[in-house]
């Protein structure tokens, strides 16, 4: 009697990545169901330009040169709630958040394995450039994709234990040119497409425009470090603290975003070298410890403030330390 094989179900995007991850663990002999995500389109009340029939029609490709079933997973309602509205009120507050972390850890991995187990699956996949390591312990952990330029565990570090359990990462040991140059070699359909770019499912439009249709854009000052008003913006939420500002200072030296002041509706700036854009210390919430448990403080480690940032050494400390 033939042993049963252990099932996959891999989240497939229409995307070369998830391609790979779907070929490759065919060949390792999973028993593969591919399923696609359907979390945005343009006929809802807050329109975004989400071309989600193509991703689906390309991931249908794919699943039909692999000969592997797929199945639609409808996440739109969740997806609405979980990460755009979270997307409106933090940007109408003053913040800046990360819609993709957000989607991850509270759309694309619990609800897409929970959708899964109808399926009978043992296993979720998806195309991410991220590794995952079991220790001595028995606990997961997250590793950077072989790949630098194109790791992801920034985006992935709201995952738990359970999500990193039962799920795999197939492309994570490869390099972006050496998945493209797999799918060619299988003769994927998604070969040679472009990866794509945008709010996490919502797709090619303007984050200003995004926001503009639930948060109140009102034009307001933009003043630098030193008082003086040199220009007016049409809205402080799409601005994130250290972006270069459009506004040049004289002789056509850059601006950068220094701080947002809601109450007053005012943008401040400072130039390249101004100690207001530096800190030695900044304050952390909402810490998530992946292995969860946290681990003894205060601790070294290395850090980044955003998606491919250097990694710099830090000291991490207790409010109390």
């Amino acid at each position: 009697m033939d042993q049963k094989k252990t099932k996959v179900v891999v989240a497939l995007s229409g995307g070369v990545d998830s391609s790979v991850a779907a070929a490759l663990l065919l060949e390792r002999g999973y028993e593969v169901t591919a399923a696609f995500m359907k979390n945005w389109s343009n006929t809802k009340t807050v329109r975004g330009e989400c071309l989600w029939q193509e991703e689906y029609r390309d991931a249908c490709r794919v699943a039909a040169t692999l000969d592997v079933p797929i199945v639609l997973f409808d996440f739109e309602k969740e997806y609405r709630e979980q990460v755009v509205e979270y997307l409106f009120r933090e940007y109408g507050a003053g913040r800046t958040p990360n819609p993709d972390v957000r989607c991850n850890s509270e759309v694309k991995f619990p609800l897409f394995w929970r959708e899964a187990q109808k399926l009978g699956a043992d296993l979720i996949a998806t195309g991410h450039h991220v590794r995952r390591w079991q220790m001595v312990n028995g606990r997961w952990q997250m590793v950077a994709g072989v790949d630098k330029n194109k790791d992801q565990s920034y985006f992935l570090h709201g995952l738990t234990q359970a999500d990193l359990t039962h799920t795999l990462f197939p492309i994570g040991e490869y390099t972006k040119a050496e998945v493209r140059a797999m799918a060619r070699e299988r003769g994927l359909p998604t070969a040679d497409k472009r990866s794509t770019r945008g709010i996490c499912f919502v797709g090619k439009v303007a984050m200003p425009e995004f926001l503009a249709q639930a948060v109140p854009t009102l034009a307001g000052p933009v003043r630098t470090t030193r008082g003086e008003v040199i220009g007016t913006h049409g809205g402080i939420a799409p601005y994130t603290i250290g972006q270069r500002h459009g506004f040049g200072g004289g002789g056509g030296t850059p601006y950068y975003v220094v701080a947002k002041e809601p109450e007053t509706n005012t943008l401040i700036v400072g130039d390249a070298h101004d100690p207001a854009l530096y800190r030695e210390e900044i304050e952390v919430r909402d810490m998530h410890w992946i292995s969860s448990e946290a681990p003894k403080l205060p601790l070294e480690c290395h850090a980044r403030i955003r998606y491919r940032a250097p990694l710099v050494p830090i000291t991490l400390k207790a409010e109390s330390c």
